[in-house]
Protein backbone atom coordinates (compact mmCIF):
# COMPACT_ATOMS: atom_id res chain seq x y z
CA UNK A 1 0.00 0.00 0.00
CA UNK A 2 1.26 3.25 -0.90
CA UNK A 3 0.91 5.98 1.65
CA UNK A 4 2.02 9.68 1.55
CA UNK A 5 2.91 12.09 4.77
CA UNK A 6 5.17 14.12 6.48
CA UNK A 7 8.84 12.58 7.40
CA UNK A 8 8.68 10.97 10.30
CA UNK A 9 12.38 11.61 12.41
CA UNK A 10 12.71 7.48 12.26
CA UNK A 11 12.99 8.25 8.57
CA UNK A 12 16.33 10.53 8.67
CA UNK A 13 19.03 8.30 7.75
CA UNK A 14 16.65 6.66 4.33
CA UNK A 15 15.48 10.23 3.91
CA UNK A 16 19.59 11.39 3.53
CA UNK A 17 20.02 7.95 1.22
CA UNK A 18 17.19 9.21 -1.09
CA UNK A 19 17.94 12.83 -1.38
CA UNK A 20 22.04 11.94 -1.88
CA UNK A 21 20.65 9.48 -4.56
CA UNK A 22 19.08 12.79 -6.13
CA UNK A 23 22.08 14.63 -5.73
CA UNK A 24 24.17 12.43 -7.50
CA UNK A 25 21.47 11.70 -10.27
CA UNK A 26 22.38 15.36 -11.02
CA UNK A 27 25.99 15.34 -10.73
CA UNK A 28 26.36 16.67 -7.92
CA UNK A 29 27.93 16.64 -4.60
CA UNK A 30 26.78 18.10 -1.63
CA UNK A 31 28.52 18.53 1.87
CA UNK A 32 27.54 17.24 4.52
CA UNK A 33 26.35 20.23 6.59
CA UNK A 34 23.67 20.67 3.40
CA UNK A 35 21.80 17.84 4.60
CA UNK A 36 21.92 18.52 8.21
CA UNK A 37 20.25 22.04 7.36
CA UNK A 38 17.59 20.82 5.21
CA UNK A 39 17.09 18.24 7.67
CA UNK A 40 16.03 20.13 10.20
CA UNK A 41 14.20 22.84 8.15
CA UNK A 42 11.63 20.57 6.82
CA UNK A 43 11.46 19.27 10.99
CA UNK A 44 11.30 22.64 11.45
CA UNK A 45 7.97 22.69 8.52
CA UNK A 46 7.86 26.72 8.51
CA UNK A 47 9.95 27.57 5.15
CA UNK A 48 10.65 24.30 3.56
CA UNK A 49 8.60 21.69 3.77
CA UNK A 50 8.83 17.71 2.65
CA UNK A 51 6.86 15.26 2.17
CA UNK A 52 7.99 10.94 1.78
CA UNK A 53 6.21 8.00 0.23
CA UNK A 54 6.00 4.79 1.64
CA UNK A 55 4.76 1.03 0.11
CA UNK A 56 4.54 -0.65 2.94
CA UNK A 57 5.86 1.20 5.35
CA UNK A 58 9.26 1.30 3.45
CA UNK A 59 10.35 4.99 2.68
CA UNK A 60 10.61 4.96 -1.62
CA UNK A 61 9.95 8.37 -2.07
CA UNK A 62 10.66 11.99 -1.19
CA UNK A 63 9.71 15.50 -2.45
CA UNK A 64 10.94 19.25 -0.83
CA UNK A 65 8.81 22.19 -1.78
CA UNK A 66 8.15 25.80 -0.65
CA UNK A 67 6.32 28.79 -1.31
CA UNK A 68 6.72 32.06 -2.63
CA UNK A 69 5.11 35.31 -3.82
CA UNK A 70 5.09 36.05 -7.22
CA UNK A 71 4.71 39.18 -9.52
CA UNK A 72 1.94 37.50 -12.06
CA UNK A 73 -0.69 36.76 -9.34
CA UNK A 74 -1.10 39.23 -6.47
CA UNK A 75 -2.29 37.99 -3.08
CA UNK A 76 -1.36 34.89 -3.73
CA UNK A 77 1.55 32.56 -3.20
CA UNK A 78 3.03 30.02 -5.69
CA UNK A 79 4.35 26.63 -4.71
CA UNK A 80 8.20 25.36 -5.98
CA UNK A 81 8.29 21.61 -6.14
CA UNK A 82 12.80 21.46 -5.88
CA UNK A 83 13.36 18.05 -5.34
CA UNK A 84 11.66 14.97 -6.03
CA UNK A 85 13.22 10.58 -6.05
CA UNK A 86 11.93 7.73 -5.97
CA UNK A 87 14.09 5.11 -5.13
CA UNK A 88 14.82 2.98 -8.37
CA UNK A 89 13.06 -0.17 -7.12
CA UNK A 90 10.34 1.60 -6.58
CA UNK A 91 9.62 3.24 -9.99
CA UNK A 92 6.47 2.81 -11.93
CA UNK A 93 4.53 1.97 -8.71
CA UNK A 94 2.90 5.82 -9.06
CA UNK A 95 5.27 7.18 -6.22
CA UNK A 96 5.68 9.67 -8.18
CA UNK A 97 2.91 10.95 -9.27
CA UNK A 98 1.25 10.53 -5.62
CA UNK A 99 3.81 12.70 -4.14
CA UNK A 100 3.50 15.32 -7.09
CA UNK A 101 -0.56 14.96 -5.73
CA UNK A 102 0.15 15.48 -2.20
CA UNK A 103 2.35 18.70 -3.07
CA UNK A 104 -0.35 20.31 -5.34
CA UNK A 105 -3.07 19.32 -2.18
CA UNK A 106 -0.87 20.77 0.18
CA UNK A 107 -0.03 24.29 -2.38
CA UNK A 108 -4.25 23.97 -2.88
CA UNK A 109 -5.04 24.06 0.48
CA UNK A 110 -2.57 26.94 1.28
CA UNK A 111 -4.05 29.26 -1.44
CA UNK A 112 -1.61 29.00 -3.84
CA UNK A 113 -2.32 29.48 -7.26
CA UNK A 114 0.13 27.20 -9.22
CA UNK A 115 2.71 24.44 -8.27
CA UNK A 116 5.70 24.71 -11.01
CA UNK A 117 9.09 22.85 -11.08
CA UNK A 118 12.18 22.14 -13.39
CA UNK A 119 13.85 18.96 -14.23
CA UNK A 120 16.81 18.59 -16.64
CA UNK A 121 15.94 18.06 -20.65
CA UNK A 122 17.97 14.81 -20.44
CA UNK A 123 15.42 12.83 -17.92
CA UNK A 124 13.47 11.63 -20.14
CA UNK A 125 11.56 8.84 -17.29
CA UNK A 126 10.65 11.90 -14.86
CA UNK A 127 9.33 13.81 -18.22
CA UNK A 128 7.41 11.01 -19.16
CA UNK A 129 5.44 11.38 -16.06
CA UNK A 130 5.26 15.08 -15.77
CA UNK A 131 3.80 15.26 -19.43
CA UNK A 132 1.00 13.08 -17.89
CA UNK A 133 0.48 15.67 -14.56
CA UNK A 134 1.08 18.63 -16.04
CA UNK A 135 2.02 21.52 -18.55
CA UNK A 136 5.29 21.84 -19.97
CA UNK A 137 5.09 25.85 -21.03
CA UNK A 138 8.69 25.28 -22.52
CA UNK A 139 10.64 28.04 -20.28
CA UNK A 140 14.17 27.60 -20.22
CA UNK A 141 16.02 28.16 -16.56
CA UNK A 142 19.39 30.35 -16.83
CA UNK A 143 21.49 30.19 -13.32
CA UNK A 144 24.47 32.42 -11.59
CA UNK A 145 26.23 30.75 -9.03
CA UNK A 146 26.70 33.81 -6.22
CA UNK A 147 29.63 32.61 -4.16
CA UNK A 148 28.99 32.32 -0.17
Amino acid sequence: MLDIGRLLPSDRNVWEGLFRSYIAFYGRVEPDEMYDRAWHEFRADATLHALGARIDGRLVGITHFLTHGNTSAPGTEVCYLQDLFTAPDARGKGVGRALIEAVADWARGRGCSRVYWNTHESNSTARHLYDKVAENRGFIRYQIELSS
